[in-house]
Order: structure tokens, then C-alpha cells, then sequence
């Protein structure tokens, strides 16, 4: 954001260290907190009786504590990893942000080239594990959905989780093409494309699986418009008014 506004294309080292830690961090803490909403929807709709039991405050309170502490670490030891290589290639990141895939290209340390690339494996081993779960968690929401005598009921649980499933299969597909695709189909425009997919196209679409679906938002979202539209058309200095 500030490189768009301020029309500039450079960041410093430590900025650009900085900038990739948080960026993992962030990313890894949404993919785990995606797990956890999966497993939220799983005891909601297959289990009911014992949701209190199984997602109390308590444990809602450890899960997410726990994806944060995970992305902490994580982000940590990919970091430290990565800016430990020596560069050789020039400075210059084919990316709009300091991703560690394109950092590496810059690396003339083969040894630690292959650390690295062994870390993103094992990163990759955990992320499909939880993929794993999440798809298999879906079998077993559809399965009893389906069982659901009334087609409101289920209406209302597919409302609930294909949109939680549309985002994380945009997230899921695009952050592991982009991090584990083969060197030979890789071009400067598609890794573009695919990590704003992942970075940016998916975490926008967040509110659809965290608020939107819940009624008093939308009322609220729905009277804004209303009273937005009313003032501009009765009044052309309304601050709702105006080429925005």
C-alpha cells in the first residue's frame, strides 16, 4: 500500500524480513483458524448435543491460542531460515511483496537453498493434513445434512458451510500451486495472479464466512444503504453523495 501511494518499488532488507514474518505469520494463523472453523461446523451439525461440551469458551479460547502460537513459530522459523541464506543474484523480487519462494531464487547457498526447501515440504506435510481433515470433516457434514427431513434445515446448513468451503479451496489450492509448483510452468504473471489470489482475494472474502451470514449484520448493512441512498438524493452534500 504504501509502494502504490508513494509510486516506489524498493524496501529495505530488515523491512523486507519484517514484511515476510507477518505475512507468514498472518497466513498461517488463517489457515489454522480455517481448520478450526471447519471442526466448528462439524460438532455444530454431526454432534449438537455435545457442541457445548466440545467448543466451549474454554476450548474455543485454546484452539485459537494455539493456531496463533503455530503461526508465531512458524512464520519465526521460515524467516529466520530464509534471511540466514547469503545473496548473490541481485536484489530485485519478481513480486509485489517479499514472498520467500522468489527470495530464494536470489540465494547462492545451496546447502541452505535445500534447508529451506525441506522446511516448505514439511510445512506443506502439516497443511495437507489438515486438508485432509477438513475434506474429510465435509464428508460427514454433507452426509448428515443430507439426512435433514426439512429442506429449510437443509438450506440453512449449506448456507452455513459452502461458503467457508469456497474460501478455503481458493486459499488451500492457490497457497500450495504457489509454494510447490514446478519451476518449469512458473512466469512472472502467474505467480503474480497466484499469490493475490491467496493474499488478497481470499482474506477480502472473509466477511462472507465470519459475519455476513449472521441476520442482525446484514439488517444493519441493508439500513446503511437505505439511509445512504435517501440522503443523497434528498441532499447533493450529503457525505453519501459524490463520485467515491
Amino acid at each position: 500500500m504504501h509502494n502504490s501511494l508513494w509510486d516506489t518499488r524498493t524496501i529495505s532488507y530488515t523491512g523486507c524480513a519484517a514484511q515476510a514474518f507477518f505475512f507468514y505469520f498472518f497466513i498461517t494463523a488463517e489457515y489454522f483458524l480455517l481448520t478450526i472453523m471447519c471442526y466448528d461446523r462439524y460438532v455444530a451439525i454431526c454432534k449438537p448435543l455435545h457442541y457445548g461440551t466440545l467448543l466451549g469458551s474454554r476450548a474455543c479460547a485454546h484452539m485459537a491460542a494455539a493456531a496463533w502460537a503455530t503461526g508465531f513459530l512458524y512464520s519465526l522459523l521460515h524467516t529466520a531460515s530464509t534471511f540466514s541464506l547469503p545473496l548473490c543474484q541481485g536484489n530485485a523480487l519478481g513480486q509485489f511483496f517479499c514472498e520467500i519462494p522468489h527470495i530464494l531464487k536470489l540465494s547462492c547457498s545451496h546447502s541452505g537453498y535445500l534447508r529451506e526447501i525441506g522446511l516448505i515440504v514439511f510445512s506443506a506435510c502439516l497443511m495437507i493434513g489438515s486438508f485432509i481433515f477438513i475434506v474429510f470433516s465435509y464428508v460427514q457434514i454433507f452426509r448428515a445434512v443430507l439426512r435433514i427431513p426439512s429442506q429449510q434445515g437443509r438450506h440453512k446448513a449449506f448456507s452455513t458451510c459452502l461458503p467457508h468451503l469456497a474460501v478455503v479451496s481458493l486459499f488451500i489450492s492457490t497457497l500450495f500451486f504457489a509454494h510447490l509448483k514446478p519451476p518449469s510452468i512458473s512466469s512472472p504473471s502467474l505467480d503474480l495472479i497466484v499469490s493475490l489470489m491467496y493474499s488478497v482475494v481470499s482474506p477480502t472474502l472473509n466477511p462472507l464466512i465470519y459475519s455476513l451470514r449472521n441476520q442482525e449484520l446484514k439488517d444493519a448493512l441493508r439500513k446503511l444503504i437505505t439511509e445512504c441512498f435517501s440522503e443523497a438524493i434528498n441532499s447533493p452534500s450529503s457525505p453519501c453523495y459524490g463520485p467515491h
